[in-house]
């Protein structure tokens, strides 16, 4: 009880805080700011999305196009930072990146050995 009159921070802030997603919490306690806290979380998502769509989405596009894709994807990033607030969206992420790493290593595999 007294840390949270250290901090300044009121039985409500700290709730919202306990009730953030787990990299947003992560992030808040490293930094201690919230502006900051949310850049570095929008830039893990974005990150995030962008190695999943290189790794099970993406093909060879013209640039203009492949622009197009990465500003829309970015966009949509920022919606993605809103929900992981409290939404454990960024982990999601690294879930499905860790999947699609593992099914292309897998795969990378079977194609050195001929079986595909």
């Amino acid at each position: 009880m007294s840390s949270l009159f250290v901090l300044g921070l009121s039985k409500a802030d700290q709730h919202a805080i306990d009730n953030f997603s787990p990299t947003l919490k992560f992030y808040y306690q490293l930094t201690n700011n919230p502006e900051i806290s949310n850049w570095l979380l929008f830039i893990t998502i974005s990150a995030l999305a962008i190695l999943v769509y290189k790794l099970g989405f993406a093909k060879k596009l013209p640039i203009l196009k492949s622009l197009v894709i990465y500003l829309f994807l970015l966009v949509g990033c920022l919606f993605f930072t809103f929900l992981a607030i409290f939404l454990p969206i960024a982990e999601g992420l690294m879930v499905a990146a860790l999947i699609l790493i593992v099914y292309k290593i897998r795969l990378n595999r079977e194609k050195k050995s001929g079986n595909i």
